[in-house]
Formats: structure tokens, C-alpha cells, sequence
């Protein structure tokens, strides 16, 4: 049923997230020494769905198109937000619009000049966009698109339906183990952005994006440190991604662009010396910056057609 055996460690993820869930709401630990790293894994758990879901956009997991309807239902509810909707805001204006004004999530609207404080409110400041966005494409594809509309809603229904029965079980439960891991997926997976992107040339070949090429995080994460190679070919499988970066990225990159370690780039953009600066060292000069440019067509016009996996 796979079309790659490597998502077998997809599904043990995503079988860890509700695992562990169902410990902490049906028997949470008796002490805040144990409760602790239980909600911590929770919370990393809920965001690896989230990397599942912009993977599987792209990629879908299963041959048989009802087992990829049903697994973004169950992606739902790992991160808390229709998987449908990743498609409006990430494969369709931020891969095709990348840091320009049609890119909802455009580096550029963060002008915090504590550079900290542009990384922990990025989603924030995004989230109005794309809901507005997400919006306004559900509108025009109900008509032209009715297949991905109803899997929309039905994503969107169960969820709330889920939602709805948990907070009567247990409503404190609930927002501790559910909903703030939720919101933490939501957080990271669209903070991810701002790492990747800012500082970078959005009109290279190579050097638009930023990467994380330690082993670890990229055990974690699927690989999704490799981001070059994903714009480059948004439909390859992740497993695949190191061996692409490796041949048609490395060689021709700047090298300020593979970073060897998350949290050492972490330490030094937020915490010291804390200066936002381009790929290549120099000072972050922020241009002025609009409103967001409108890319989704009118119901009556005919989309752009571009190749970035499974976007339907």
C-alpha cells in the first residue's frame, strides 16, 4: 500500500503522537517530575506531524488515492489544522512566490529590530494572512475543485467533532495534551519558514533557501533540513532528499547556507550576537514592504500550472 518503505518510520511516528497522547489523557503521570518530558515529547511528536503533513502535500504516501484521503484525516488530528490547507499557503504561494509579496509567508513582514522577537512571533504575524488567504482559495475551489473542498470541510468537521468529545471527557486534559500541543505544532512548522528564507536571495538558483544538514535533526524531522533540493524538486521523496542535496545542491550553494547545526544557528541569530543578517554576512537591510499581492484566480480563471506534488 506504501509507495515507499521508508514511510514505515512515518506511520511509527505518527502511531508515537496518539501513544503517547492517549497515555497522558487517560492516565496522566501522578507528578510534574514525569509529567514534564511526557508533555515535551507530546509536543515534539505533534509538531513531527506537521513535518508528515508538508511532506505528504507534496508526496503523497499511499497508491490507493482513498487511504491518502483518509491518512490526512489522521494527520489532522495530530497537529491540530486541516491538512488540506497547507496546500493554499505553502505549495502554492510560498513555493511558486518564494519571499515575494504573493508569498504569504514572506520573511520580509517581520521588522522587530530585537531579531528574537521576529522568530517567536512569526507565527503570529502570518496566521491573519493565511487564514485570509485559506479563505479566499476555499471560496474559489469549491466549485472548480468540489473533491479537495469536501476534504476540506471533512478534515475541518472530524476535527472539531474530536475536539468537542475530548473537551466534554476531560476539558482540562484536553488544552494540556491536546490543544497546546497542537498550537506548538502550528507555531513551529510556520517558524520553520523564517529560518529557511530570511536573509536569503530569493532570485538565485541556490541560495534562496537555508539548510539544516546535521544527522540528527534530520532523523527527526525527515529530512526536512535539506530545503534547497525541496524547492528545487518539491515532489521527491524525503528519503531521497540528502543524496539530492549532496549532487545538485553542495557543489554550487553558498556554504553559509548548509548549516552543520540547528541550535548552533539558533544561538547565534537570536541569542548572541543576535544580528539579522543576509546568507552571506552582511548587514539585513529591509526594503519596504506592501500588503500582500493577490495570486488566487477568480472561480471563472483558469490556475497557474505549476509541479509541486500532489496539490489537488
Amino acid at each position: 500500500m506504501l509507495r515507499q518503505r521508508a514511510d514505515l518510520k512515518t506511520l511509527g511516528f505518527v502511531a508515537t503522537y496518539f501513544g503517547l497522547t492517549a497515555w497522558a489523557f487517560l492516565a496522566p503521570p501522578p507528578n510534574l517530575l514525569l509529567l514534564a518530558p511526557l508533555l515535551v515529547s507530546i509536543c515534539f511528536f505533534s509538531f513531527f506531524g506537521a513535518v508528515i503533513t508538508h511532506n505528504t502535500v507534496h508526496c503523497p504516501m499511499f497508491r490507493a488515492r482513498w487511504l491518502n484521503r483518509a491518512f490526512q484525516v489522521v494527520l489532522t488530528l495530530t497537529y491540530g489544522h486541516p491538512v488540506s490547507s497547507f496546500v493554499p499557503g505553502h505549495n502554492l504561494s510560498h513555493h511558486v512566490h518564494t519571499q515575494t509579496r504573493k508569498d504569504v509567508m514572506r520573511t520580509s513582514k517581520m521588522r522587530f529590530r530585537w531579531h528574537l522577537l521576529n522568530g517567536l512571533f512569526f507565527m503570529f504575524r502570518m496566521a491573519p494572512d493565511i487564514m485570509r488567504a485559506d479563505t479566499r482559495y476555499m471560496t474559489a475551489m469549491r466549485a472548480r475543485k468540489p473533491a479537495w473542498f469536501r476534504q476540506m470541510l471533512s478534515e475541518y468537521a472530524i476535527l472539531y467533532a474530536v475536539y468537542a468529545v475530548l473537551l466534554w471527557i476531560d476539558w482540562k486534559g484536553f488544552l494540556l495534551y491536546v490543544y497546546l500541543p497542537h498550537r506548538y505544532a502550528g507555531w513551529g512548522i510556520i517558524t520553520m519558514n523564517l529560518l529557511q528564507h530570511d536573509g536569503c536571495d530569493g532570485d538565485s538558483d541556490y541560495n534562496h533557501s537555508r539548510n539544516f544538514v546535521g544527522k540528527l535533526v534530520n532523523w527527526f524531522t525527515f529530512n526536512n533540513g535539506y530545503h534547497t533540493i525541496h524547492h528545487m524538486k518539491p515532489g521527491l521523496h524525503w528519503s531521497r532528499l540528502p543524496e539530492a542535496h549532496a549532487e545538485l545542491v553542495a557543489p554550487f550553494i553558498h556554504p553559509a547556507l548548509d548549516q552543520p547545526s540547528l541550535l548552533g544557528y539558533l544561538w547565534r541569530t537570536f541569542l548572541w550576537p543576535a544580528k539579522r543578517l543576509t546568507y552571506d554576512g552582511k548587514p539585513y537591510v529591509l526594503e519596504p514592504d506592501g500588503p500582500d499581492e493577490d495570486w488566487i484566480p477568480a472561480p471563472n480563471e483558469t490556475p497557474p500550472q505549476v509541479s509541486l506534488g500532489a496539490v489537488s
